[in-house]
């Protein structure tokens, strides 16, 4: 049995809202059209989708069913026929990008140059986002795609490939005996307190980041949570505990009151772009393709 476009545009727009009145002004049509609609939808069905009170409407099970089969599917047609309609005008219309640290923005800053002498009708915007809240502006749409550090399993974004890597670096006090040294190891974090990154990450996220005890089974102390990487490094500096980074730091966020020491078996730190997996348009996809072409794959911006 294929259905109608307007029923499913209908029915979607009913289980979203679940309010028939706003459902008739999301899709310009009359009260009495989507009701009519829905009635010719559930008599196709064969079974009610929705049930009606004077105050409310909600989905029954098989109408739930039906959205979790129907929505994806129907999202997916669209970003295809968006993605195919770009592609038959050229990379138009514009592209916000978003950059974690000052070495990704340094690529992102690279690749929206690159990207505008490539596509001259896409307007490219270029912003920073902070730590505790990386996610949320590529999750609402506010950013297209943003340069991140790895891994990402959002469920709804899709990982690109990896444009650089960098070694990890521990940054302590200037003052601190880890400054002496020509490197620390993973078990050394035993021995200070780390800086936290906010609890609005996701815990995986914080997982690859922050470990909890050391390979020997040592206990990590937790320091105290800062929001962002200049708010992490003002704590390092006052002696409140000492924060594994990437070697980038050394050279973009050089203070004379911090050391940046490198960690020996420390994880290396990949970096890469990552986007809606629904919203993969041409100009997405063409911008990750001008910064792998910009990025080197094995180490970090010079």
């Amino acid at each position: 049995m294929a259905l109608e476009r307007s029923e499913i545009e209908t029915f979607l727009t009913l289980a979203q809202e679940l309010h028939f009145g706003r459902t008739a002004d999301r899709l310009l049509v009359s009260r009495a059209h989507v009701t009519q609609t829905i009635q010719k939808l559930e008599r196709r069905i064969g079974v009610p989708l929705f049930e009606r009170s004077t105050r409310q409407v909600r989905l029954t099970p098989i109408g739930a069913q039906l959205l979790d089969g129907l929505g994806p599917a129907y999202a997916q047609i669209q970003s295809t026929v968006a993605t195919v309609i770009e592609a038959a005008r050229g990379i138009t219309g514009s592209l916000t990008v978003g950059f974690l640290t000052a070495a990704t923005g340094q690529i992102a800053l690279a690749a929206a140059e690159r990207f505008r002498e490539r596509h001259p009708d896409c307007a490219v915007h270029v912003r920073e986002v902070q730590i505790g809240t990386a996610l949320d502006p590529l999750l609402d749409g506010q950013v297209d795609v943003m340069l991140i550090c790895f891994p990402i399993e959002e469920e709804g974004l899709t990982q690109g490939p990896v444009l650089f890597t960098e070694p990890m670096v521990l940054a302590v006090p200037a003052r601190h005996p880890f400054a002496r040294r020509t490197a620390v190891s993973v078990e050394d974090l035993a021995r200070d307190k780390v800086i936290q990154v906010p609890p609005s990450i996701p815990a995986y996220l914080r997982a690859a980041r922050h470990l909890h005890t050391t390979p020997s089974g040592k206990a990590i102390p937790e320091g105290p949570t800062a929001g962002t990487f200049q708010e992490v490094l003002t704590l390092v500096s006052a002696g409140k505990g000492v924060f594994p980074c990437g070697a980038a730091g050394v050279r973009y966020y050089a203070r004379p009151d911090v050391a940046y020491v490198p960690v020996h078996d420390g994880p290396a730190l990949e970096w890469g772009p990552a986007w809606r997996t629904n919203a993969a348009t041409s100009r997405v996809k063409a911008f990750v393709t001008t910064a792998l072409d910009l990025a080197d794959p094995v180490t970090s911006p010079r």
